[in-house]
This record gives structure tokens, sequence and C-alpha cells, in this order.
């Protein structure tokens, strides 16, 4: 594996132990942070944690501000991430003909109340079969079965749990030889 790639994936994962920890810092400092990243990025010039980056598909169904996608889409794009953001508020056949045409590698979705459990569950049973639904927002933290029962296949708390999930993947693909 290139040097290079597994310095930053060793500073994204880091990174993420630190506020798995310590605790998330303000927005701001998230941003703070996303910029040394971004630096680190560009002065080892990479596209990001992978030598062929996966795609994303990212939305909301119930989120009408999407603070926590904005985060979750600006640290993909900063590993490397293909991203197609369909935005907020999305029907579950919006997301499933995108999933369906895009053919991406995982599904990003904010998840705000649990009334959207049959939604869940029938787009999980539509995505293209490689698609993994990577998902995050207080219903998981307040039904932790939610996830299992409506296909979600990692509830991420936070842009920690994300970034570790992926540089997880990240190191998967590359010991499988998908890279």
């Amino acid at each position: 594996m290139d040097v290079s790639i597994n310095t930053f994936r060793k500073a994204v994962g880091n990174l993420a132990g630190q506020w798995l920890t310590a605790g998330l810092p303000s927005r701001q400092g998230l941003d703070e942070a996303a910029g040394n990243l971004a630096r680190l990025r560009e002065h080892l010039t990479l596209h990001g944690i992978w030598e062929d980056p996966p795609c994303m598909v990212t939305a909301t169904l119930d989120d009408g501000l999407g603070q926590g996608l904005a985060v979750i889409e600006k640290y993909a794009l900063l590993i490397g991430m293909r991203l197609v953001r369909l935005g907020l508020m999305q029907t579950p056949e919006a997301i499933v003909e995108a999933c369906r045409r895009h053919q991406p590698d995982y599904l990003g979705l904010t998840i705000l109340q649990l009334d959207t459990e049959d939604d869940l569950t029938g787009i999980a049973n539509r995505l293209p079969c490689k698609t993994r639904i990577v998902a995050g927002g207080p219903v998981f933290a307040a039904d932790p079965d939610f996830a299992g029962r409506t296909g979600i296949h990692y509830a991420a708390r936070n842009v920690a749990a994300f970034l570790r999930f992926m540089v997880d993947q990240a190191c998967s693909r590359q010991s499988s030889g998908l890279t």
C-alpha cells in the first residue's frame, strides 16, 4: 500500500479515536480539524484514504435542516468518497431510484423519527445488493434495535464513528484486494 495513503488513514483514524474518547469538538473545531486534514491530504498529494474511492449517495428522510448530514458529507469528501447528494426530505422512491441509477457502495442517511421505520425497511429491501446503509441520528440512541429492524448496516452515532467505520472499510477493502 502507498505510504501516503497509510499516513492519511492513520491521521483520520487517530482523529476519530481522539473524538470517540474525548468527545466531539464544537462545530468550529470540526471545521478546523477538517481544514488540517485537507492540508495534510494536499501535502501528501492524495485524493483520500482509498486508491479507488467508493461512492455514497446521501439524503434525509425526515430532517429538514441536515446539520449532521452536512458534517458527514464534508468529511466524506475529505476522505475521498465520491458523493451524490440528494438533499433533505427525500422520498423513499427518490432514494431507491438514485441508488439504482448510481449503484453506490454506501447510502448515507440521517434519521430523526421512529415513524420512518416502514420507509427505511422498504428502502433497504429495494437497494442494489452492493449498497450498504450507513445512517445516523437520534432515533438510533432512542431505540438501539432500530437499525437491525430496518436493514441499516451501520448506525454511526456521530462523525467520529463514521470516520472510524470508513477507515476500517478502507483497510478491509485494501486487505481483500478491492482498494
